[in-house]
């Protein structure tokens, strides 16, 4: 951090923290307030009873209040990075800053609290005295060497979490990408030559951190402004230097650096120059972490070693040491076990769980939020982003289970539960679809992709396998995948791949083709055609019972995909059409949307059916569906034949699904408010609805894509229903993260399928073809 007084982001930044309201924090309630008994039962005489539950039960306090989810960040402003002693009011943006990146990345509660004193004991004092309040400390920006003393007391007095991120912030972080880093370069951590210039608070806890993570004392060389720390030095030492002290010859940075594997910087700019480094040993690790101007620049560190791994403190290179990935996943883990403190087994749980998500596929939402084509592994990729999502679910359970494992924790939670619990934090979508991929991993089916060769949707096939999801089939020439594979740096093991040019079956689909569709106009050449169309070879696939469900649209337009799918599969028994829904996800409520892509014009019949199919896709996550038929009019307020039309609508359905909870025609806004629904207290729902069927195309697409960009709302889909067996069309540029949910939810689908409805094996492709054309 330095002065930008004068500049345009220093301007920008002066008017972003002064708009009204002012800084980057306010108090927002959990509980309804609107009231008179809500008032009685948030304070006098209901709020009796939690305090009276808490003094009989301390450890009530977690139950009865938001403690458990709360943190204080507390700051002396004494060395606020690269701003110095500013004093603790000056350093209150930087402590709110910290407040909001616990509430962004892991939905940690934080409040800050700046103390306005030097001295550590009567800093210790306060902090104590503020226990009761808080599940965990944050402390901040604290000078050395006073920060040790205040957080070794601190720890050692007090039974919650207590952290000082300056220290251990850098070390988790640089010490997960310094792992990968000896990986990607060959050597072992424990035999590397590191050299560290900077002797303050993070250097220190740094070179702790590294031994513990398995690099030797020994083997570590500290450099501070008057050079090498080496034993029987006077000037400028401290007992947390001293313990770095080496006998040694070396006296300045320049001559420590020659030969060195690992250069850590935490000083100042331009300390390194590019001659320095060139001394280096082969394949150097170069972590210039001085911000916002490291110790030697990202460009002339590669320029003078272009075998070097370079990491550096600043967002626009390659391997940002951001203390961000650290600490709200850290306290996460450590309050969701209720951790008396942080300790070494944790922070080296979490160092582990972030090298082993850099190995990962990476979301390509992270690549977007980035600005970059691609992700992957390497020298330019050592530790994961910070928008990356992931982090936030392989940190938190990775400290909580060190916590449990190291008898730090008070209480015992099931991980796999505790992993659904942290997905569910990122976003209602997540919740829902985790849902899906839990019922579909207890009975994987078979989804062929008919786009195989992209890139894309190789990813998602290694994410269905991994997930344990389902058994993908690969629509494509084997060699163009297995090469994309391998400069993706995938694994193909448990993906089928077939080309539909030279698969075996090829002349039996032509066969099936003809069958199914001569009195449709097709012949023998143009079913031959047609086989070649991987959409059309995936269909018949699917058609057969050879795969149990389809993927495809990636890059192409959505009719191409329908139009196979609808001649060769066909719609579900006993219905005339098949319909687009979205799930539409708010931070309090999912809504579903039909029909959103596919019925261009509808009638009563049309809109009956839809709703009733729609019923029965939100079943399957676990949801009771409360529908509204929508109209510009609520109960026949407003008469006209297109509201007659979603009346009729609703009497069908009801004659169909006499239990089904769904009413009409309403207004939107009636049918998403339950103050507006008491109006009509005939109405059936209860509640506000959560599946809105609107009058046409039009509306449907429409409404999901404006809850899309004015509300933020995440959605998922479209989801394909009332086929006769799972299909699913993508939309142009989907995530693979879109590609991975649409294949879940086909497992689920074809889980639920009437075995009656396959085809029997062995069947010829005149039986199959034919039993088809029935149905």
């Amino acid at each position: 951090m330095s002065r930008t007084h004068g500049s345009a982001i220093g301007i920008e930044s002066l008017e972003y923290h002064r708009r009204p309201p002012r800084g980057k924090l306010e108090i927002t309630p959990t509980k309804p307030c609107a009231t008179q008994r809500d008032l009685t039962l948030a304070y006098s005489p209901g709020v009796a009873e939690p305090c009276l539950a808490i003094h009989d039960h301390p450890e009530d306090i977690y139950e009865y209040t938001a403690k458990g989810n709360l943190v204080a960040v507390i700051s002396n402003g004494t060395a606020v990075l690269g701003l110095g002693n500013i004093g603790a009011a000056a350093g209150k943006p930087v402590m709110e800053g910290k407040a909001l990146l616990f509430k962004r990345f892991a939905d940690v509660d934080s409040i800050d609290i700046e103390l306005a004193t030097e001295d550590p004991d009567a800093f210790i004092a306060a902090v104590k005295l503020m226990e009761p309040s808080f599940g965990g400390i944050n402390l901040e920006d604290i000078k050395a060497p006073e920060c040790f003393y205040i957080e070794e007391q601190l720890r050692a007095a007090m039974h919650i979490p207590v952290m000082h991120d300056d220290q251990h912030g850098t070390a988790i972080i640089s010490g997960a990408a310094l792992l990968n880093a000896c990986e990607l370069v060959g050597k072992r951590l424990s035999e590397v030559r590191i050299v560290i210039n900077g002797a303050g608070a993070s250097a220190i806890a740094c070179a702790n951190f590294y031994v513990a993570l398995g690099a030797r004392r020994e083997n570590i060389i500290l450099c501070d402004s008057k050079g090498v720390i080496y034993k029987g030095r006077v000037a400028g030492m401290n007992a947390y230097k001293e313990a770095f002290a080496v006998d040694t010859p070396l006296r300045t940075l320049e001559q420590a650096i020659a030969g060195a594997d690992v250069f850590v910087g935490l000083s100042v700019a331009g300390v390194v120059t590019p001659e320095m480094v060139k001394t280096m040993a082969a394949r150097p690790i170069i972590f210039a972490m001085a911000n916002p101007d490291p110790e030697i620049g990202y460009d002339e560190a590669k320029a003078a070693r272009p075998d070097a791994i370079v990491a550096t403190g600043r967002s626009d290179y390659p391997n940002q040491v951001n203390n961000v990935l650290g600490f709200p996943f850290i306290f996460r883990g450590a309050l969701d076990v209720r951790a008396t403190q942080i300790n070494e087994a944790m922070k080296i749980a979490a160092a582990h769980a972030l090298a082993a998500l850099a190995r990962q596929d990476v979301p390509d939402e992270v690549v977007k939020a980035y600005g970059l084509e691609r992700l992957s592994f390497g020298p330019e990729y050592l530790i994961p982003k910070p928008l990356d999502p992931r982090v936030l679910l392989w940190e938190a359970p990775a400290v909580a289970q060190a916590a449990m494992d190291s008898d730090v924790a008070r209480v015992r939670i099931d991980m796999a539960t505790y992993r659904q619990q942290l997905e569910a934090r990122l976003g209602k979508s997540r919740e829902m679809m985790r849902i899906i991929y839990n019922k579909a991993a207890g009975e994987p089916k078979r989804i062929v992709l008919a786009e195989g060769e992209h890139e894309k949707i190789i990813r998602a096939a290694r994410q269905l396998v991994d997930e344990g999801i389902a058994h993908p089939i690969l629509l494509g020439d084997a060699a163009v995948i297995n090469q994309k594979a391998r400069e993706l740096k995938l694994d193909l093991t448990g993906i089928r791949t077939l080309d539909p040019k030279t698969s075996p079956d090829r002349d039996r689909y032509i066969n099936y083709i003809y069958a199914l569709r001569q009195r449709k106009g097709v012949t023998m050449v143009e079913a031959r055609e047609l086989v070649a169309n991987p959409n059309y070879f995936a269909a018949v696939m699917v058609a057969l019972g050879e795969a149990d469900g389809m993927i495809s649209g990636l890059s192409l337009h959505y009719p191409d995909v329908m139009r196979p799918a609808l001649r060769i599969i066909g719609t579900s028994n006993g219905n005339r059409i098949a319909a687009g829904v979205y799930m539409v996800t708010l931070k309090d409520r999912v809504l579903f949307f039909a029909d959103t892509t596919v019925n261009i014009d509808v009638d009563a019949e049309k809109l009956a059916e839809i709703a009733l199919l729609t019923a029965d896709l939100v079943r399957q996550f676990d949801v009771e569906p409360r529908i509204a038929m929508l109209s510009f009019s609520s109960f026949g307020s407003t008469r006209h034949p297109r509201s007659e039309m979603v009346r009729q609508a609703v009497e069908i359905a009801r004659r169909r699904a006499p239990h089904l909870h769904i009413e009409g025609e309403l207004m939107a806004d009636t049918a998403l408010s339950e103050e507006l629904l008491r109006d009509y207290p005939f109405n059936v729902l209860g509640q506000p609805a959560n599946v809105l069927i609107f009058p046409n195309l039009e509306a449907g697409n429409i409404a999901y894509k404006l809850m899309r960009e004015l509300a933020s709302a995440e959605v998922v889909g479209p989801i394909l229903i009332g086929m006769r067996k799972p299909v699913h069309v993508l939309q142009r540029g989907d995530s693979v993260r879109s590609i991975v949910n649409l294949a879940a939810l086909a497992v689920v689908e074809a889980q639920r399928l009437d075995s009656a409805n396959k085809p029997e094996p062995g069947a010829s492709f005149g039986e199959a073809a034919w039993s088809v054309i029935r149905t």
